[in-house]
């Protein structure tokens, strides 16, 4: 068994108690397709202009690593590195989102996390409060 499990049945969507089955799935794949476009689109701005926006730009490809940790963590049940992500991404997504809105000058180039996901449907934003709540959906329960 493994050590963030327990002998308890918790009561999950499908009844595993693991991130990585059911919903999870759907989840995992939803932060992979954003790990794959948040490194793709961190890549092409480094590469090509990285001086005109570094800060921003640098800001994308840490979210991509921050996408990439979430979306490994979920598949393979770490709950403590899923939550420890999963909470920098929407602390990320909430302090770049004003920070970008109210000092427009500093994010001269948009980040996955730019007015709080806007040009990514705002999915950024809703992506860890989702990812938060299946974690804790589908934690083990004692007793």
């Amino acid at each position: 068994m493994r050590e963030d499990q327990t002998d308890a049945a918790p009561e999950s969507l499908d009844g595993s108690g693991r991130t990585s089955r059911g919903f999870g799935r759907v989840l995992i794949v939803v932060y992979g397709v954003f790990a794959v476009s948040a490194f793709a689109r961190a890549s092409v701005q480094i590469l090509s202009d990285f001086s005109e926006a570094p800060a921003a730009y640098s800001l994308s490809a840490f979210a991509a690593v921050v996408y990439i940790v979430a979306t490994v963590a979920l598949a393979r049940d770490n709950r403590r590195a899923a939550t420890t992500a999963v909470l920098i991404e929407l602390i990320g997504v909430l302090v770049v989102g004003v920070l970008s809105l109210a000092a427009s000058e500093s994010f001269p180039r948009d980040t996955v996390w730019s007015a709080f996901g806007r040009g990514y449907g705002y999915v950024p934003l809703v992506l860890p409060v989702v990812g938060l709540w299946w974690i804790w959906h589908t934690r083990p329960r004692t007793g």
